[in-house]
């Protein structure tokens, strides 16, 4: 479209389009350097995918990590990224990356306090034993939030599909500590902090809300705090441009009638990937044939298709962050994370076979499940294998190893539920040629499977995929054991659970440069156009280096362009007084 001159509807400096954590340090970052600042918002809810999610924010050289005597260094995080990304990503993004996030969360810190960040040591990136990896790792989190303090805007977060009762939340660190509620005194105390935060929660009426449901309200904190308006229920139908093809704005739905809303210094594109538009995402994997989505129900590609239409280059459409799932009969998804790394478990393929450490970092998991659908195997769905012992020992499929609690509000007991088992999703066998036969893979070579298992179990190692030799494979494992990873699988009964490919979003997007610009085919800018997060291709290519290596980068992109904005803006004006 071509937007004639004075034909806007409303006018502001710096236009974002998308509220999750990307969008919302744009804004931010705008209003901070003295421009006029407008998000505007597809959903009636603000906080998108970044709400839904963890809440990790991936930043070697963090603020909080120096303030721990923690500094590693840039060169050699820059050379973790170059050795994850293999070539697909420019050394230009990367290092604008590893020299830019730290500064992004400086500048939140000294913006507002309500942009609390903290460090706690312990989480190793996913790949800690390359050049530049780090054991302790560089996942940044937020404290928990009482989300009263939002007044109206509480009922405008996003809220997770599945709502955990009042008081019942748990930080980054606490989760893995209640994961080992039978193994240390340490995971039956978180269980009694809950139980106290449900009764806190009742008496005094708290609302607490950590990892993303936290980040999210407090960047929304920061920009009412600074007064940034937020539109909501305002589905960006298009992008305007000049004669030129400098893009001038974008047209907005709101409240019934089309509004033209004009960007004198910049649009910056944060709204999402293209999570929920099967049709799109069938067309470019055809191995993915169904919506299992973790990712913000509102992004179907508005912002990417939008940018298309002005020739606009794309990349890694074929990618999502990747994150192998259990899907119950009722469509609700739930990870599965710490079962991966549970010591007597292994996951074996439509052959019968494993094909990959179990506990692999979630991203190579869907790779190795993608590339072995593709060979005519099945590996969509696959199933993960354990027996009663680890049942009554660990924390599987939110199923916490306790004596049963009538009323509680995930599974307890030693038995397995039985809607579970009526489900198909959980299968139950007395011997292995029975379990073969439940989910359909050769009888002989499950059991030959359990029996090379059980084989290295014994020995310590797993010779066959080296489970437990990484750090990160450690994470969620069993410290009670000599590899925490690895353990025989006992007396039966068994137990599979079927594993489909979930993801946390796409990934692929608009091409951009080191300043989030919009790319052309042939590399020249779309001027006036930015984009950031899911909408933008990644800076970890087909990888992830840490918990969190989604949001840092929408965070940090959003805050370089915001800054590109107002440089630009900065040197128009230098030049328009040199005149």
């Amino acid at each position: 479209m071509t937007a004639p001159p004075n034909g806007f509807d409303h006018v502001v400096d710096a236009l974002v389009v998308g509220s999750g954590g990307g969008g919302m340090t744009a804004a931010l970052t705008a209003r901070a350097a003295g421009l006029d600042a407008l998000v505007v918002e597809k959903s009636a809810f603000f906080g998108g995918s970044t709400a839904l999610s963890g809440g990790g924010i991936w930043v070697p050289g963090a603020p909080a990590q120096r303030r721990e005597g923690y500094a590693p260094s840039p060169e050699d995080v820059v050379e973790y990224l170059r050795q994850i990304t293999d070539g697909l990503v420019s050394e230009a993004r990367i290092r604008q990356y590893v020299e830019s996030a730290p500064k992004m969360l400086e500048f939140l810190e000294r913006l507002s306090g309500w942009c609390e960040f903290v460090w706690k040591p312990g989480y190793a990136d996913y790949y800690p034993e390359l050049p530049g990896g780090s054991e302790l790792g560089s996942t940044i989190n937020v404290p928990p939030i009482d989300l009263r303090k939002l007044g109206p805007d509480e009922h405008r977060l996003l809220q997770p599909l599945a709502l955990a009762p009042r008081g019942i939340w748990l930080g980054p660190k606490e989760l893995r500590t209640f994961y080992r509620i039978r193994q240390s005194w340490a995971g039956k105390g978180v269980l009694l902090k809950l139980i106290a935060r449900m009764v806190r929660a009742r008496v005094f009426g708290e609302r607490m809300a950590a990892i993303g449901q936290s980040l999210a309200a407090r960047l929304r904190l920061a920009m009412t705090e600074c007064g940034i308006p937020l539109w909501l229920d305002s589905p960006m139908t298009g992008l305007l441009t000049d004669a030129d093809g400098s893009v001038t704005g974008v047209s907005v739905e709101r409240d019934g009638t089309t509004q033209r809303v004009g960007a004198r210094l910049g649009v910056v594109l944060a709204c999402g990937g293209f999570d929920h538009d099967l049709a799109w995402r069938k067309e470019l994997l055809p191995v993915v044939d169904r919506d299992w989505s973790f990712g913000n129900p509102a992004a179907m590609g508005d912002g990417i298709r939008a940018a298309q239409k002005l020739g606009a280059a794309t990349d890694l459409l074929n990618e999502a962050w990747w994150f192998p799932a259990i899907q119950w009969p009722d469509g609700r998804m739930q990870f599965m994370l710490n079962e991966r790394m549970m010591p007597a478990q292994f996951i074996v393929n439509g052959d019968g076979k494993r094909f990959i450490n179990e506990a692999a970092p979630y991203m190579d998991f869907g790779h190795a499940m993608i590339e072995g659908q593709k060979s005519g195997v099945t590996h969509i769905p696959c199933w993960l294998l354990t027996d009663h012992r680890s049942w009554t020992r660990y924390v599987v499929g939110g199923h916490l190893p306790i004596p049963k609690i009538p009323g509680a509000p995930v599974p307890t007991g030693r038995r397995v539920p039985a809607a579970w088992l009526e489900s198909g999703v959980v299968k139950a066998a007395a011997t292995w040629e029975e379990m073969a036969t439940r989910i359909g893979v050769p009888a002989a070579n499950l059991v030959e499977t359990a029996r090379r298992f059980n084989e290295l179990a014994r020995a310590g190692h797993d010779d066959d995929f080296n489970r437990g030799d990484s750090v990160y494979d450690n994470y969620y494992g069993d410290p009670t054991l000599p590899n925490p990873n690895l353990y025989p699988l006992g007396d039966p009964p068994y137990y599979a659970f079927r594993i489909v490919l979930g993801d946390l979003g796409t990934s692929g997007g608009l091409r951009t440069d080191e300043y989030a610009r919009v790319l052309r085919a042939d590399d020249t800018v779309v001027a006036g156009l930015y984009a950031v997060g899911n909408t933008s291709a990644p800076v970890m290519g087909r990888s992830y280096a840490g918990a969190g290596a989604t949001i840092g980068p929408a965070m940090t992109f959003g805050f370089v362009a915001a800054n590109h904005i107002a440089a630009h803006a900065a040197k128009r004006t230098l030049n328009s007084h040199r005149r």
